[in-house]
């Protein structure tokens, strides 16, 4: 028998596994993606879509489950449409950074990875469930599949997949020379999410300080947290954006005090929150009629047009 399930867990019962075709996101693919569905919303199922991408097809496959993992494109049948997020961010011209230059950029698109609809669950499965101190693809593909078959909707999902998620989470993030096969062409190694640990191929989560994660850029995160997890809260405690299933703190991997510095650091230049002492320790509070959803578009401007002032 199945339990019955929380908000949070219903997010992961619409999610899915798989369909990388195991390619990590390179370099280039972001911004190709959304200018050829910008030219033609049906480009992914275009006869000639190894042309217009210039790649094989399982590529052609993986740009494609890329952009919607990052929430950058949405699916309309056989069509495809950019989201707002695409827009502002990958737009020529008007795009607050279409080629990810600024490694901002790609901790919000990390973070997009975790915001409903999961496109990738076993990657919330693997930031939320393992905690061991170090592992390799072998365990890691061990802890996301006990995670993923306690639902009933992956207890058919054979090994394999789970083995190559757990290779491609591993190649997406593991510094050079971390891991044999860890992906030069993946930016997201930038970020510095896992490292090497001990052992030849094996690896570990980084909980230390991220010196290249912006204030703004986390809280816009906490705000997408509490839009779809915490609807209408008005109050919401530090440690539960600390600790919670896929909240800001485990899927950056900082400690609950980094996590009350990074707000506190954002309220002094984003209007409509603070951060005071509460009856549970430390709480969020948002000011007047302040909305998550809201404040999460915001924290983004304000960051990249404090970026684009400095630039000046």
């Amino acid at each position: 028998m199945f339990k019955k399930f929380s908000h949070y867990e219903n997010y992961i019962l619409k999610g899915n596994l798989g369909r990388h075709e195991t390619f990590t996101p390179r370099y280039g693919w972001l911004k190709k993606g959304y200018e050829a569905v910008i030219e033609d919303e049906r480009a992914f199922r275009a006869p000639d879509a190894i042309v217009r991408f210039g790649v094989g097809k399982n590529m052609v496959s993986s740009i494609r489950f890329w952009m919607l993992a990052f929430k950058l494109l949405e699916s309309e049948g056989r069509s495809m449409r950019p989201t707002e997020l695409a827009t502002r961010l990958l737009d020529e011209g008007r795009g607050w950074d279409p080629y990810l230059e600024d490694v901002a950029s790609l901790w919000l698109l990390h973070w997009q990875l975790f915001s409903p609809p999961l496109e990738s669950a076993n990657w919330s499965f693997a930031f939320n469930k393992c905690n061991l101190m170090n592992f390799d693809i072998n365990l890691l593909r061990t802890v996301i599949r006990s995670a993923a078959k306690k639902y009933e909707r992956f207890v058919s999902t054979s090994d394999n997949t789970f083995q190559r998620d757990a290779s491609c989470i591993i190649r997406m993030y593991a510094e050079e020379p971390a891991v044999k096969g860890s992906e030069i062409d993946c930016p997201f190694t930038q970020l510095g999410m896992m490292q090497k640990a001990g052992e030849k191929n094996f690896v570990c989560f980084n909980t230390s300080e991220k010196p290249t994660l912006p204030a703004l850029i986390f809280a816009a995160a906490s705000f997408s947290y509490i839009t779809h997890y915490l609807t209408q809260a008005k109050t919401v405690s530090i440690q539960r954006l600390a600790y919670s299933f896929n909240s800001p703190g485990v899927i950056f991997k900082v400690s609950e005090s980094a996590v009350g510095s990074y707000l506190k650091a954002a309220a002094k230049r984003l209007h409509g929150f603070t951060i005071a002492d509460g009856p549970e320790g430390p709480q969020l509070y948002f000011e007047d009629n302040a909305e998550a959803p809201v404040l999460y578009w915001n924290a983004i401007e304000k960051y990249y047009e404090e970026q684009n002032n400095e630039t000046v």
